[in-house]
């Protein structure tokens, strides 16, 4: 049983780096997991690395298992992949899921692990957190059968919410964004693609991830009268122009945000947050969603590949990153 593990930190704004932490020995009530793989969201965990979470939202933003404080030293991250090396029979031997950082192996509590069904490798299985945000979007959006719903930003999110979106009845889904090669992304899941100028219009409900001013102000014109635009993005220190004037009153346009942090209203007085990551997990069976893993690198080379994701250099959806056993 390992005594220290290897975890990537976060030493200051666009710097990242190893470090050697001790490993508690587990209690009755918690395990002790050997990480197989992790996942880098390239929205958030880059905007955490340059350092732009505002300080307003220090709290808000805490990952659950994170260390440090923002902006910096820190250690941060949420989509972990394990295997549970000692702990309840129950979950002994299996893989799991834990909003964890980037770490070799850690302890946490049983209750804070998801075992990952047998449907879905674990290679996928680093997605839930993504598909659990995608979850409670559309929790919060309720599209009906037949909706004409375009999704604005092909990132991470985004498809992750187009892929659960194709699987409605009767449903016109268009992924738009202006990168024309997520065109290729948007047929691996199903969907339609288009370039924002050439997007379809008429919508009742326009989901907006891009993160960008621009793809905010066309999801407003997308809409049909009376239509709901779900925004998604976070801007973090950025402020966001929207155009409210012309004809936003006049058509009864809405604006609203959902955020996974809390589970839908729609949903909350009946479902948990283990509820909405199983659910997450079940979804993730489909192979399908294997086209937002862009990009693979070891775990020792994280100092290096979080500059070039957060710089753009190196683009991304989902950027996997890989444990040998020997990690730690």
């Amino acid at each position: 049983m390992p005594r220290v593990a290897c975890a990537f930190w976060l030493s200051v704004s666009g710097q990242g780096e190893i470090r050697t932490v001790p490993v508690p020995e587990p209690q009755d009530d918690e395990v002790l997991v050997r990480t197989v793989c992790s996942g880098v969201s390239r929205g958030t965990e880059t905007l955490v690395f340059r350092g732009g979470v505002p300080e307003s939202q220090h709290t808000v933003m805490r990952a659950p298992f994170q260390e440090g404080d923002f902006p910096a030293p820190v250690k941060y991250g949420y989509l972990n992949v394990g295997v549970v090396e000692q702990g309840p029979s129950a979950l002994l031997g299996r893989t799991v899921f834990c909003l964890y950082p980037h770490q070799t192996h850690y302890v946490v509590p049983a209750g804070a692990v998801t075992p990952v069904p047998d449907s879905v490798p674990a290679s996928r299985a680093v997605l839930a957190g993504t598909v659990e945000t995608a979850v409670n979007a559309l929790w919060d959006a309720a599209p009906l059968v037949g909706d004409r719903i375009a999704v604005v930003g092909a990132g991470m999110v985004g498809c992750s919410v187009a892929a659960v979106l194709a699987r409605f009845p009767g449903v016109r889904v268009q992924l738009v964004d202006a990168d024309p090669a997520r065109a290729a992304t948007a047929k691996a899941l199903g969907v339609d693609f288009a370039l924002p100028q050439d997007a379809l219009g008429d919508c009742d409900l326009v989901v907006h991830a891009s993160a960008s001013e621009q793809g905010l102000a066309r999801s407003l014109e997308l809409l049909a009268p009376e239509g709901t635009v779900i925004e998604l993005s976070w801007y973090g220190d950025r402020q966001v122009s929207l155009p409210l004037g012309e004809a936003f009153h006049s058509r009864r346009l809405v604006v609203r945000s959902s955020q996974v942090g809390a589970v839908s209203p729609a949903r909350r007085a009946r479902r948990t947050f283990a509820d909405r990551l199983a659910l997450a997990l079940d979804l993730l069976a489909d192979p399908a969603f294997d086209a937002l893993i862009t990009g693979e690198s070891a775990f020792e080379d994280l100092p290096r590949v979080m500059p070039r994701l957060a710089s753009g250099d190196l683009p991304a959806l989902c950027h996997r990153i890989r444990y040998t056993p020997a990690d730690g």
